[in-house]
């Protein structure tokens, strides 16, 4: 399932760039909610693995592209207030393993897979409150005046003006002329024409009237696919970089909190305690953090940048955990750093991303971090069996977060490389 999610993620921004937002995510909810009710048929491992993995996992990968997306372009000025509130019940999932045994004790294994299917096919009608962003001026010069041109509308207005671009006649006909401050005559978006650009299947049925347009929409799929400007943006490769070697890092004390308690003669009990504590101070965390960045006083990047290091710094310092109150010391430190920089991927990817598009921005950089995902606890493992103690895990992952931090010092001169070439 995890593999499906990240590793589709570019193939889903497409997907959501044609259909639109909200068809996308109505889509995923019902691929999640179908893989859970035809599991609960299944007779055979393999059988599981498409039903359980592949299905769910693509589901999965169409909410987690939509819900980023559109919290990009509903928010702006509290944009990272919004993402932690967004993914702050990520932190409580140690809450599902105690209701799982639950209701596999109470309705069986298949039972419960068709109460998951139920619960997930409440997406589809929180799917349908997806409304896209309307953009309407009547007057050029009020819009001046909050910025410069549609660029001060944030990710929603850079989305307008890419979708009128990419058809034959748009109603922002020159942008060169906005950007330069002087009038425009044509620069009113109506609603209608708004609904034309983001209601995904109103504009296919538009597009898709004569055999030519159909063509032109099929090439601009598949140049969308294979686009590889982002390769040449230098932000990419800084937020990849650090993207990549977090997600390396995060799920080795998650894996192995617990399997390390146990070797120092905790109780389970009282190791179970330490997820607890960690899910619940992630989830505080990540809104204080939130919250923080927001006030704006200093630059997002910085934050993170802080936070991946402290990350790094608390566990280079776990294999000193070695009696329960320690490493509860340590479970709280790590939930909290983690906590501060995982609220701040999106906005992060938001101001580096620049004049990408968010969809294709994240969806590739996803595609790469899946792969961290997938390796990281194997090399965790494998490092466990080599040396027969946990502290080599925990080394490796303070050295990731330390080296995942080291790009962002290099914005500053990207930032300076970027205005040399305008």
């Amino acid at each position: 399932m995890g593999m499906t999610k990240t590793f589709n993620c570019p193939l889903v921004a497409i997907i959501c760039d044609i259909l639109g937002e909200k068809t996308t995510s109505i889509l995923g909810a019902f691929l999640v909610t179908g893989g859970y009710l035809i599991s609960s048929w299944a007779t055979s491992i393999p059988f599981l693995c498409v039903t359980m993995g592949l299905l769910p996992g693509l589901g999965s990968a169409f909410l987690y592209q939509v819900a980023a997306v559109v919290t990009t372009k509903y928010f702006k000025k509290r944009l990272a207030l919004s993402t932690a509130i967004a993914r702050s019940g990520m932190g409580l999932t140690f809450l599902l393993a105690p209701f799982t045994k639950f209701l596999i004790d109470l309705y069986d294994w298949t039972g419960a897979l068709i109460l998951f299917g139920a619960i997930a096919l409440n997406l589809v009608p929180s799917s349908m409150l997806l409304r896209p962003i309307h953009i309407k001026s009547e007057n050029n010069s009020g819009i001046k005046d909050k910025g410069s041109s549609l660029s001060a509308h944030g990710p929603e207005a850079r989305a307008t003006e890419t979708h009128c671009h990419e058809t034959e006649e748009s109603t922002i006909k020159d942008s060169t002329t906005q950007k330069a401050g002087l009038p425009s005559k044509n620069l009113i978006v109506s609603q209608n024409q708004s609904e034309e650009f983001y209601n995904g299947p109103n504009r296919n049925r538009l597009l898709l009237k004569s055999d030519e347009e159909s063509d032109k929409v099929i090439s601009w799929s598949c140049k969308q696919l294979f686009d590889i400007s982002l390769f040449r943006n230098p932000f990419f490769y800084i937020f990849t970089w650090s993207f990549l070697l977090s997600q390396l890092a995060y799920f080795i004390p998650t894996f192995h909190l617990v399997a390390r308690a146990k070797t120092l003669g905790i109780d389970i009990m009282d190791a179970s305690y330490l997820v607890s504590v960690a899910g619940i101070l992630e989830t505080v965390s990540q809104i204080i953090s939130g919250w923080v960045a927001d006030q704006n006083w200093i630059k997002k990047y910085h934050y993170h940048k802080s936070y991946l290091i402290l990350c790094g710094i608390t566990n280079l310092l776990a294999p000193l955990a070695t009696t329960f109150p320690l490493l509860m010391t340590y479970t709280i430190c790590f939930a909290i750093f983690a906590g501060g920089y995982l609220a701040l991927i999106l906005p992060v990817l938001v101001d580096l991303c620049r004049n990408s598009t968010v969809n294709r921005f994240l969806g590739l950089a996803s595609f790469f971090a899946g792969m961290a995902v997938l390796s990281g606890p194997p090399i965790a493992g494998w490092l466990y069996d080599y040396t027969q103690t946990y502290n080599g895990s925990f080394y490796f992952s303070g050295i990731c977060y330390l080296l995942s931090s080291v790009s962002f010092f290099f914005v500053p001169l990207a930032e300076r490389w970027k205005n040399s070439l305008t």
